[in-house]
Parts: structure tokens; C-alpha cells; sequence
């Protein structure tokens, strides 16, 4: 396989995918088993080249399903992309309930052990932490001076590390934008890799102390994990803030790692950076992985709502219930709502990184994206700031946008312990829990290792299975502490709330 320049994907597309940077002129073997393709266009790799003769308003196929329409003639050999290929996108389809389309069964595999933190609430934290979120961000510079300090004392002896999480919001803000906020912050607080939380307020935000631990509810009575300090009301707020720090470090030192199931492990997928390759190996290699987490009694949390656009009825096929369907139907209807309140359109994406890595209309981006969730049937749906049922198992969709930096948090605030990041021109970006960095290519791994944990680009050489279960053996090590992620060895951890209101 490390030989072939060109791939295709699923029998049924008409166009395949350069591996490696193609020559005007070259004679290549055709993928689809017909005569010998002349490429006909400088062609860069990850990007498609036509293997059929093509007229305006042909389907493109790829993956099996269309990812837009011919918008110019395209002789068979020619590069295919943004000058000769249109979305087919638009902000009113039809949905269908199609339960005998879904796949009924979930390869059953046996849970692997783990070791982990078991919280008082029963469930598991992979790290043991330190957190400090601010109500509001006026107190964000108090919080990482005492972050700075508290990990200098404690990180990597009492506690893993210490980390605030800081944001722009938690006053100024109205109605269900400011419930959000507090909502998403409040979730953070709950989060079972920290085994003690600082919250710090600064005393007259409207993101209200009493409000804020009215969220945490029978969390915020846990005085052993969770401390409160409120700036204005202390002389000096940065004394008083080691010494509560100095007390939830001692409460947290306590903690020590005991044998767990897999099963209870909630798992994040993201991909960010992609290029032509993301949907061939990263993704696709995720999607495998996927698939065995969930026989095991894992959840997997698949969220980027708009970059399922093109490819939702694929996963409203693998709804296991028509309520998960009907849910599913309003996770995307109202996301197109979002877009359309603002006058902007469905299908401004990808973006212009995605489209010199070849990917060129959002179908073709979303069709990649959803892979990642592998073929299990969609066990539930949750709204934006959610938290997911621990113990649900099997393919979860969240709402949330596509952004990194909110997606991630969204999914940390719902419960995922670790993230799977696939990538394929690379970003340091990293989530408040371990997020593992998958490249789509082999240049990438090579040229970015402080960056990337582990390198899908050698799917072509190894093959899927052996990759599979090396990644899955990563994960393993990730969630028992034996190895930390890269984002996690630089520091690279940051948080982003969805924003979607006025600023007084």
C-alpha cells in the first residue's frame, strides 16, 4: 500500500485522494481498476483527483457519499477542488427516521483495566489536580499567580498539577448567555480529575457566589475538595489563597490510584487542523478505535455540530431510538438556526488551512469529521453544558460548534476524562484533560513532535488493526498515569465558553 500515490476510499466514489504530490503528465494505475490515469493538473497531496469524466452538476463522490456538485466541467485526471466544486449545502433539508438503516449490534469486547482516582461521587478522575476557576474575569491574574505558586509547592508531589482555568465572562452578562457561563463553570468544578477546587470570586459579579455554588449543589458542601474565596472580602487575597490551596493540596495528596474498568472511562473526539488525509487515517483510525471503546462499555463523545452539516443523515441513521433521532434532528436544526439569526450561511467552512490541505466544501470536511465515531449505533444526545450519565456507554453527540478551544471545554465540562485530537497540519492547542494528538500524516509526526502523540499516517505501512490497538494501548497508559500527553508535558491547557448574547 506505501507504494500507490492515489487512494479511494469507498468503491462507489469518482474521485480519489493524491497521497503524494502528482505530476502533470504522470501515468498512474486507476484506483477504480480501469484504464491508466493521466493526471492531468499539478496535484497536491491530499487533495482529489477525478476518476471519471465529469459535467456540471455531477455528484462528487467521496466516502461513498456526495461532497458537492461539479461546478465546471472535469475531465477525468484533473485536479478537483475549490475552482471546479460547489456545496450542495443547504439551510432547509428534509430528515428521515430511518431505523432499519442503523446498525443493531456493538461488537462486544472484554473492558481492560485501568488505574484511577475514585471519587466520594463513585466516579473515576484520571489525574489528580488542583483547579482554580474564577466566577468571573476580573479575578483571572489573582488565579494564576496562585496557580503558578501552588504548583511550584505541590504540583508533581502532593497533586498532579494546578491549573486556572480563565475566561472572559461571569458578569455583564444576560439570561441563558449567563446561565450558560455558570453552567459550563460549574460542570469544570465537578470534574473528576480535579481532586480540589478553588473557586474564586471577586465579590460583586453577577455570576454570584451564591448563585455559583447553588449550580455546584451537594458539590459545593464538599469541604474537603472544594474551597471558596472571595478577593473582596479578604485583606490580602493572595495569603489567604495558599493557605486554602495549601489545604486542598493536603485533602488531595490523600487520593491514590486503584483499579478501574475502561468501561467507566468518558472519552472526547475532536479533530482540528485537518487536511486531505484526516478523513483517510486519523479519523478513520479513531473511528475503528471508536467502535471497540464502545464493545468495551466506553463513551465517546462526538461533538462540532456544524462540521456534521453534509453528513448528518449518516448519524441520524445509526439513531438507536427515535427519540435520540428526534434530538438529533434539533441538535443540527437549531445550529443552522444560530447561523441564520446572525445572516451568516450553513457552509462557510472549512477553513482556509482546511482547503490547502484539500478538503473543499463542508461535506467533504463533515464527512471526514463524523468518522471519528466510528459505525456504533448514537446512544444519546446532550445540549451545550450538558453533563453526560456516567456509565451511559456507546456514541454520544454533544452540541457544540467547531471551534477548538469551545469544543474541547465542552466536552471536559460534560465529563470527558481525555480527548482524542486528530489533526493534520498540527495545532498545540490542548483541553484541561489530557488530549492525545493524533496526525493524519507521517511529515507531520516527524516535524512536530513536541506536538503530536501519535502518528495515524502510518496506517498506509502498518495497517489498521496493529494501529488500533497500539493507540488503544496509549489510551491505557494515558488514563492510569503511566504516560502524560503532550499538550499536558507543555503546559498547553486552556479553556473557551460559548458565548451567544449581548455585553452590558
Amino acid at each position: 500500500m506505501g507504494k500507490e500515490k492515489v487512494i479511494r476510499i469507498n468503491e462507489k466514489d469518482n474521485v480519489a485522494v493524491a497521497l503524494f504530490p502528482l505530476k502533470k503528465g504522470e501515468s498512474l494505475p486507476s484506483p477504480d481498476g480501469g484504464t491508466a490515469l493521466t493526471v492531468e493538473d499539478p496535484i497536491p497531496g491530499g487533495h482529489k483527483i477525478a476518476l471519471a469524466d465529469l459535467e456540471p452538476g455531477d455528484r462528487i463522490i467521496k466516502y461513498g457519499f456526495p461532497i458537492g456538485a461539479a461546478s465546471a466541467r472535469i475531465g477525468r485526471g484533473a485536479h478537483v477542488h475549490t475552482h471546479n466544486l460547489r456545496t450542495l449545502l443547504s439551510e432547509t433539508p428534509e430528515y428521515r427516521y430511518r431505523p432499519a438503516a442503523r446498525r443493531d449490534e456493538t461488537a462486544q469486547g472484554e473492558a481492560l483495566e485501568i488505574t484511577a482516582f475514585r471519587r466520594k461521587d463513585g466516579r473515576i478522575g484520571i489525574r489528580n489536580e488542583i483547579w482554580i476557576v474564577p466566577t468571573v474575569g476580573c479575578v483571572n491574574r489573582i488565579a494564576e499567580t496562585l496557580a503558578q505558586w501552588a504548583d511550584r509547592e505541590y504540583g508533581g508531589q502532593l497533586v498532579d498539577g494546578v491549573y486556572a482555568w480563565t475566561h472572559p465572562y461571569g458578569c455583564s452578562q444576560m439570561g441563558a448567555d449567563h446561565e450558560t457561563t455558570k453552567t459550563i463553570l460549574a460542570d469544570l468544578a465537578k470534574h473528576p480529575n480535579a481532586g480540589g477546587v478553588l473557586i474564586l470570586a471577586l465579590g460583586c459579579e453577577n455570576n454570584t457566589l451564591q448563585g455559583f455554588k447553588e449550580a455546584l449543589g451537594p458539590y459545593a458542601e464538599d469541604s474537603g475538595r472544594m474551597a471558596f474565596l472571595v478577593a473582596q472580602e479578604c485583606e490580602d487575597e493572595i495569603a489567604r489563597g495558599k493557605a486554602l490551596l495549601t489545604t486542598l493540596a493536603a485533602h488531595a495528596g490523600k487520593s491514590g490510584r486503584e483499579g478501574a474498568k475502561l468501561s467507566e472511562l468518558i472519552i472526547g473526539l475532536k479533530c482540528g487542523g485537518s487536511d486531505g488525509f484526516s478523513g483517510i487515517t486519523a479519523n478513520a483510525l479513531v473511528g475503528r478505535l471508536s467502535d471497540a471503546l464502545c464493545g468495551m462499555g466506553a463513551s465517546v463523545i462526538l461533538t462540532e455540530v456544524p462540521e456534521m452539516f453534509g453528513a448528518e443523515q449518516l448519524l441520524m441513521d445509526r439513531c438507536e431510538t427515535r427519540e435520540s433521532f428526534d434530538r438529533t434532528v434539533s441538535l443540527i436544526v437549531n445550529s443552522k438556526k444560530y447561523y441564520s439569526s446572525h445572516n451568516q450561511v450553513v457552509y462557510e467552512n472549512p477553513s482556509p488551512g482546511n482547503k490547502a490541505g484539500g478538503i473543499t466544501t463542508l461535506e467533504d470536511k463533515s464527512c471526514g469529521c463524523v468518522q471519528k465515531g466510528g459505525t456504533v449505533p448514537v446512544r444519546g444526545v446532550y445540549r451545550y453544558s450538558e453533563r453526560v450519565v456516567p456509565g451511559r456507554g456507546g456514541l454520544l453527540l454533544l452540541e457544540g460548534p467547531g471551534n477548538d478551544m469551545v469544543s474541547t471545554t465542552a466536552m471536559t465540562a460534560a465529563g470527558a476524562h481525555l480527548i482524542l485530537f486528530t489533526t493534520g497540519r498540527g495545532t498545540p492547542l490542548g483541553a484541561p484533560v489530557p488530549t492525545v494528538k493524533i496526525s493524519s500524516n507521517t511529515a507531520l509526526a516527524e516535524k512536530k513532535k513536541n506536538w503530536i502523540d501519535f502518528d495515524a499516517g502510518a496506517l498506509f505501512d502498518k495497517g489498521m488493526e496493529p494501529l488500533c490497538s497500539a493507540l488503544l494501548e496509549l489510551i491505557v497508559d494515558v488514563a492510569s498515569g503511566r504516560r502524560k500527553t503532550q499538550n499536558e508535558l507543555n503546559g498547553y491547557r486552556e479553556i473557551a465558553v460559548f458565548k451567544d448574547g449581548v455585553t452590558l
